[in-house]
């Protein structure tokens, strides 16, 4: 097994792990473990794509989800790509804070300079101008701090994850 893994300084990290197994023996043992009855996580398999959720009992807002991509490299050699990030529901609202932001600086940047030549008072939409940033640096942190809340999960997940890899 090889595993090569990214930069900590992504919201979202991922890794990538060849296996000497084919596709389907790896597909069938995360298939064999959600059958399982002793299993605490929630997973769907859906062609070579898996998604491992923690269980609604621990799951809270900051809750990670593990998306596993099995590509086949021949017929007995397997490439595992996983990407950990939060619920695609958390993910969504995210980038939602982060495009409204951006268009808001961007409508701020334009009034600014347009009362700006037209010499009309434009501290407002200065004051808006310097905010706007301070508050995507701000949710840029919060999202920091949702993933050290939800570290530990993550840490559980992947070894979920490799425990039925192994197997």
């Amino acid at each position: 097994m090889n595993e090569k893994k990214n930069s900590d300084i992504h919201l979202r990290p991922r890794f990538k792990m060849e296996f000497n197994e084919n596709v389907q023996n790896l597909l069938s043992k995360f298939k064999d473990a959600i059958k399982d009855k002793d299993c605490r996580y929630c997973c769907k398999v859906v062609g070579n794509h898996i998604v491992i959720d923690v269980s609604v009992k621990e799951n809270h807002f900051w809750s990670p989800q593990l998306n596993i991509e099995i590509e086949e490299v021949d017929e007995h050699r397997s490439i595992v790509k996983g990407l950990f990030g939060p619920k695609p529901q958390v993910w969504t609202l995210f980038m939602f804070f982060h495009f409204a932001v951006a268009v808001a600086f961007i409508g701020f940047l334009i009034m600014t300079y347009v009362k700006w030549t037209l010499k009309e008072d434009y501290a407002v939409a200065l004051f808006m101008v310097v905010l706007l940033p301070a508050l995507w640096i701000l949710m840029y942190f919060l999202g920091r701090i949702g993933k050290k809340a939800g570290h530990q999960q993550m840490g559980e997940l992947y070894e979920f994850m490799m425990s039925v890899l192994k197997k």
